[in-house]
Formats: structure tokens, C-alpha cells, sequence
């Protein structure tokens, strides 16, 4: 029996290790949400109780902290590097990754939807967010044309845009940063471990993070059918839009299913590897 217990320990801190570096590096990928990936990932709500009510989430859900973080550090700061290189060889196939890992979790987050029912505001709550998030991003990205000079405070409002797409799963952050021509300055110096950015970016971030926090949590606590459907509304209007629709050749074409069907199955895994863990003694 102890064995089984030990293996499961180690099954669950490979398995948080993992969704930590997917939500970290989710929140570098323009048009992701970290929020969303945790939400899908099973980690959205302890990680809300812990910031609410942390006396009674810190005993509960310490055992998480250690593989999360370091997989959110590998993700957000390790992968800024590898993401910005993919980037350049294919913005494309590279999206089309994490497509796949969204729209692998759009079953398990219909079902969370529902857990306590649904009603007609549920369902407008759903097609409403859907709409204002797509109409949002899509004026964001293709309407506004936007740049600033990046320095200390553009950074930190970077920081706050990506405490935003934590708290609020669905809202994309870094599209709002690419249409301003801060996501590059902010990829470049994430890579490069640059002082200005870090101390500018991550302070904001987490303060932002903390100030939501408890006003999201109360929401979801009163009115949880209607936020979560909004929660779903984000997920399929901030994927649709990042949905690539020019191709340079064949070859990309196929490289993007390929990446696609593998986010796909790997965020199968993951759900799958969730039910194993709870349901095991």
C-alpha cells in the first residue's frame, strides 16, 4: 500500500511539474491563456483558495507547490528562449500546438461548466463573453495599429496584463502586448534574463494577481454556472482567433496538424492522468 502511495506521489509531482511548464510557457504564446490551462488542468481553483484563504489552502495544497512553480519557472523563463526561436522559424505550427492543447480540454471544461447546472443565463453568459472577447482581440489585432516605447512602466503593465490572463482564464494577453509592439521587447528580454524587464514585469504580475484574486473567487463562489460558462466563451473566441490562415507551403500545413493533433492528445494525457490520480486509494 505504500508503495502505491509513493508512486502516486511521484505520478502527481511529474504531472504538476508538466502543467506548471504548459502553463508558464501558455502564458509566453500569443493568443494562450495560462489562466485557461489551469483552469483545464485542474489547478484554477486550488490556486484561487490558496490566494483567498490561505490558511486553510496552504496545509491542503503545499505538497502542489514545489513541482508548479518550477514547472511555471521552466515554462514562463526557460521556454521564453525555445518559444521566441520557434516563433521564428514558424509562428504557425507553433500556435497550431497550442490550439490542439485547448481544444483537448474543451470537453473536460464543458463538463466543469455544468457541474451545477445550466440555465439560459449560463448559455447567454457563454455566447456573450464569447462574442465580447472575440470582437476585443479581433479590433486588437487587426483594427488598432498601436506602438509604444517599451521601458520600466510599459513592462510592468505587461506584468499586470499577464496577472490578468491567470486570475481571468480566457483573456489573452499577449495579443493586447503584440498589437502595442511590446511582445517582442518583452519575449527578447525574458530570454535574455534582462534586469529592467524582471524587476518591472514580474513584481506587476504578481500584484495583479493578488488584487483579483479574491473579487474573481467571489464570483465564482456566487454565481459559478455563469462564470464558468463565461470561462468557456473566453476559451472558444480567444482560440478562434488565434487560428493561423496563411500557410507558405504544404509542408507547414502538415507540420501544423501534426503539432495540433500532439497538443491535442497530450492534453488527453493529462485529463486522463488526473482521473488515474483521484480515483486511485
Amino acid at each position: 500500500m505504500r508503495k502505491k502511495k509513493d508512486q502516486n506521489f511521484m505520478v502527481r509531482w511529474l504531472r504538476d511539474l508538466l502543467c506548471g511548464l504548459l502553463i508558464g510557457a501558455g502564458a509566453i504564446l500569443p493568443g494562450v491563456s495560462g489562466g485557461v490551462l489551469a483552469v483545464a488542468f485542474d489547478i484554477y481553483r486550488p490556486f484561487m483558495e490558496v490566494l483567498t484563504h490561505p490558511k486553510t489552502a496552504i496545509p491542503k495544497y503545499w505538497k502542489w507547490f514545489p513541482p508548479l512553480i518550477l514547472g511555471w519557472c521552466i515554462g514562463f523563463l526557460g521556454f521564453a528562449k525555445g518559444i521566441a526561436a520557434a516563433i521564428d522559424l514558424s509562428s504557425t505550427v507553433t500556435t497550431w500546438l497550442f490550439i490542439g492543447l485547448i481544444v483537448g480540454t474543451v470537453p473536460a471544461l464543458f463538463r466543469e461548466a455544468g457541474r451545477e447546472g445550466r440555465n439560459a443565463v449560463s448559455w447567454t453568459s457563454l455566447f456573450l463573453c464569447a462574442l465580447i472577447i472575440f470582437g476585443g482581440l479581433f479590433y486588437v489585432g487587426h483594427v488598432v495599429h498601436a506602438a509604444v516605447e517599451p521601458g520600466f512602466w510599459w513592462y510592468n503593465f505587461c506584468g499586470a496584463l499577464w496577472g490578468m490572463s491567470v486570475v481571468i482564464p480566457g483573456m489573452t494577453s499577449s495579443s493586447v502586448m503584440m498589437a502595442l509592439g511590446l511582445y517582442q521587447p518583452m519575449l527578447e528580454g525574458l530570454a535574455n534574463l534582462d534586469l529592467l524587464v524582471l524587476s518591472a514585469s514580474l513584481p506587476g504580475m504578481f500584484l495583479t494577481i493578488a488584487l483579483l484574486a479574491r473579487l474573481v473567487n467571489w464570483f465564482f463562489q456566487h454565481y459559478y454556472s455563469i462564470a464558468f460558462h463565461g470561462i468557456l466563451g473566453f476559451v472558444l473566441a480567444s482560440t478562434l482567433v488565434i487560428v493561423p490562415t496563411a500557410y507558405s507551403s504544404g509542408l507547414e500545413i502538415l507540420l501544423s496538424a501534426v503539432c495540433c493533433a500532439g497538443g491535442f492528445a497530450l492534453a488527453f494525457f493529462l485529463a486522463r492522468l488526473e482521473r488515474r490520480i483521484q480515483t486511485s486509494p
